[in-house]
């Protein structure tokens, strides 16, 4: 459906301003579909980025610094998250041995567990896309990254 059905506006100032409300109203539904499909796991995007880090890790431990740059959304707050997960039995967090103020963060067997459960979801989340053909897709990719400059 057309943005200007969606949003019901039939004016914007310029191509450039419809393209900012474009992506902010994309991202939305794409974050409402994505909650939809975590609600049953009791998981956040936030929280499934965090294990999914992890996992790519695993076995090494990261830091929670390391976590928040990896992290797509770089406002959420990274150690809330990880003790949200640590309180599931996602994740452990243990004081580095060489530095104490450093904290080390470590996907535990629960937490690999639940990812590969999510990743049965892979298909479902591929079909929000089902109306562009991966030529179209790569072509989208390569133009936000162009407008990140």
């Amino acid at each position: 459906m057309k943005l200007e059905d969606e949003i019901r506006q039939s004016k914007f100032r310029n191509e450039k301003h419809k393209l900012a409300v474009n992506i902010i109203f994309s991202y939305s539904w794409l974050l409402k579909l994505q909650t939809k499909l975590f609600d049953k796991y009791d998981i956040t995007g936030n929280q499934y980025n965090i294990l999914r880090i992890l996992r790519g890790q695993y076995p090494n431990p990261a830091t929670v610094n390391l976590l928040k740059e990896r992290m797509v959304d770089k406002m959420s707050d990274s150690s809330r998250l990880v003790e949200r997960l640590r309180l599931k039995g996602y994740v452990k967090r243990e004081l580095c041995s060489k530095d104490r103020r450093r904290v080390d963060v470590s996907i535990t067997q629960k937490g690999l567990e639940i990812l590969a459960e999510m990743d049965k979801l892979n298909g479902k989340y591929d079909s929000f896309f089902q109306n562009l053909s991966e030529d179209e897709s790569k072509a989208i990719n390569e133009l936000l990254d162009k407008m990140r400059g």
